[in-house]
Protein backbone atom coordinates (compact mmCIF):
# COMPACT_ATOMS: atom_id res chain seq x y z
CA UNK A 1 0.00 0.00 0.00
CA UNK A 2 1.22 3.51 -0.68
CA UNK A 3 2.51 5.66 2.11
CA UNK A 4 0.24 8.32 3.56
CA UNK A 5 1.08 11.92 2.66
CA UNK A 6 0.55 14.85 4.94
CA UNK A 7 -1.29 17.87 3.57
CA UNK A 8 1.91 19.93 3.62
CA UNK A 9 3.54 17.49 1.15
CA UNK A 10 0.86 18.18 -1.49
CA UNK A 11 1.97 21.78 -2.02
CA UNK A 12 5.11 23.61 -3.16
CA UNK A 13 5.97 26.76 -1.23
CA UNK A 14 7.91 29.78 -2.48
CA UNK A 15 8.34 32.10 0.48
CA UNK A 16 10.25 34.76 -1.45
CA UNK A 17 7.40 35.33 -3.94
CA UNK A 18 4.61 34.39 -1.48
CA UNK A 19 3.27 31.65 -3.79
CA UNK A 20 1.69 28.32 -2.86
CA UNK A 21 1.24 25.81 -5.73
CA UNK A 22 -0.52 22.43 -5.75
CA UNK A 23 1.77 19.58 -6.90
CA UNK A 24 -1.07 17.36 -8.17
CA UNK A 25 -3.50 18.06 -11.00
CA UNK A 26 -7.08 19.15 -10.57
CA UNK A 27 -9.92 17.40 -12.36
CA UNK A 28 -11.24 19.36 -15.37
CA UNK A 29 -14.69 17.82 -14.90
CA UNK A 30 -15.42 18.37 -11.18
CA UNK A 31 -12.46 20.38 -9.80
CA UNK A 32 -11.27 17.82 -7.21
CA UNK A 33 -7.63 16.83 -6.72
CA UNK A 34 -6.53 13.94 -8.94
CA UNK A 35 -4.22 11.10 -7.86
CA UNK A 36 -1.28 9.74 -9.89
CA UNK A 37 -1.16 5.95 -10.38
CA UNK A 38 1.98 4.35 -11.77
CA UNK A 39 1.00 0.66 -11.59
CA UNK A 40 -0.18 -0.74 -14.89
CA UNK A 41 -0.44 2.18 -17.28
CA UNK A 42 0.63 5.52 -15.83
CA UNK A 43 -2.42 7.69 -15.32
CA UNK A 44 -4.09 10.51 -13.38
CA UNK A 45 -7.43 9.50 -11.83
CA UNK A 46 -10.18 11.46 -10.06
CA UNK A 47 -11.75 9.43 -7.25
CA UNK A 48 -14.82 11.65 -7.08
CA UNK A 49 -16.17 11.51 -10.65
CA UNK A 50 -14.01 8.74 -12.19
CA UNK A 51 -12.30 10.90 -14.84
CA UNK A 52 -9.00 9.33 -15.99
CA UNK A 53 -6.13 10.73 -18.08
CA UNK A 54 -3.68 8.13 -19.43
CA UNK A 55 -0.07 9.25 -19.91
CA UNK A 56 1.56 8.16 -23.15
CA UNK A 57 5.06 6.81 -22.67
CA UNK A 58 7.65 7.95 -25.19
CA UNK A 59 9.30 5.04 -27.00
CA UNK A 60 13.01 5.36 -27.67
Amino acid sequence: MSEKKFRSQLYEYDYKRSVIKLKNRTCPRCGSIMAFHSTGKSRWHCGKCGYTVFIEEKKK
